[in-house]
């Protein structure tokens, strides 16, 4: 059996229901992501901390619900369930995933927050860009969950490797300098674009496209946009395998990572004017990847209770948020927007 047809017997039609759950979460994506732009933000407007806060506890409060959906799938065999999982280990599996996700998004909306700034992206235009930029993360992500799901089940010593990274890069993040602030417009991704079309830095609303003098030119918020993309492809390196290391079940991967993906963009405005007072929570990353990392590494030897993975993660968070809020440091006052 060749890489095709494994992928398209064993991942996509295996049963004909199988599919109808995955058409339906997909077609449920992309109908909220179309109520999202054409409806609840319709007109450019400034996402205040306010209303932020709200779309991220609903997000939240939605990811945490699809617990049920996933014990109820699972228990019908609605999924695919290669590892043979019972309902309860599913649903630790795919929260436990869930939170991986959304704790190594920090680092996503840091990195967003200076791209903006540079960029100098008025607020209410914001959420245009992210809107897009989840779009293009979705498909990136799910490309990258779907070949990582096919190597693990097909190679299976290369959940060493992923696991070995994984622990290489929280031994990275512990023990770095102080880096050079991150320049966007020094980016490989703006010299490309400048070779391939002009940039224009007059700011035309919220069109990524202008036309002057019958000459298209790509706006800055294209430039923010694909810059965007391809940070969070870099990010993907990290998060995917940690995902894996959870679980290497498609649609727990999938259905958690997308989860945390749809809540970013709320969490980003929630968060953005707070970053600095989370000082404490990149050393609950390092603790997670290296948590997940070692149990890669583990994986054929030992394998540690769905339970000891959800409580650690969960732990590591709520350390560093409250550490962070007790003994963060004094978050520095945002710039005024043009």
């Amino acid at each position: 059996m060749n890489f095709y047809q494994y992928l398209i017997k064993d991942y996509l039609c295996e049963k004909s229901h199988i599919m109808v759950v995955w058409i339906l979460f997909i077609g449920a994506v992309l109908l909220f992501l179309a109520l999202d732009l054409g409806f609840f933000n319709k007109t450019p407007h400034i996402i205040s901390s306010k209303e932020a806060g709200i779309w991220t506890s609903i997000w939240v409060t939605l990811s945490l619900a699809f617990s049920g959906v996933i014990y109820w799938l699972y228990q019908n065999q609605f999924c695919t369930n290669p590892d043979a999982l019972q309902p309860e280990t599913a649903v630790l599996k795919y929260i436990s995933g869930y939170l991986v996700e959304l704790s190594l998004s920090a680092d996503n909306i840091f990195v967003m927050a200076v791209i903006f700034s540079s960029f100098k992206i008025a607020k209410k235009y914001q959420h245009r860009v992210l809107f897009w930029g989840i779009i293009g993360a979705i498909i990136f992500r799910g490309l990258m969950i779907l070949f990582g799901v096919v190597l693990i089940h097909k190679i299976h010593w290369i959940t060493y490797v992923f696991g070995g990274f994984l622990v290489f890069t929280a031994v990275k993040m512990l023990f770095k300098k102080e880096e050079q602030e991150f320049n966007p417009k020094e980016s490989f991704v703006y010299k490309m674009i400048g070779k391939i079309i002009p940039i224009s830095h007059h700011r035309d609303r919220e069109h990524f496209f202008i036309t002057e003098n019958q000459k298209t030119y790509a706006t800055t918020l294209f430039v923010t946009l694909l810059v965007i993309e391809v940070m969070d492809v870099v990010f993907a390196t990290d998060s995917v395998p940690a995902i894996l290391s959870i679980t290497s079940d498609p649609f727990l991967v999938f259905s958690s990572n997308i989860f945390a993906i749809l809540g970013l963009r709320s969490m980003y405005f929630f968060l953005a004017n707070m970053l600095d007072k989370f000082h404490y929570l990149e050393y609950s990353l390092i603790a997670i990847l290296s948590f997940v990392g070692v149990k890669m590494l583990l994986v054929h030897f030992y394998k540690f209770p769905e339970w000891v993975s959800l409580a650690f993660i969960a732990l590591a968070l709520t350390a560093g948020v409250v550490l962070s809020l007790a003994y963060g440091k004094e978050s520095h006052p945002s710039r005024d927007e043009e």
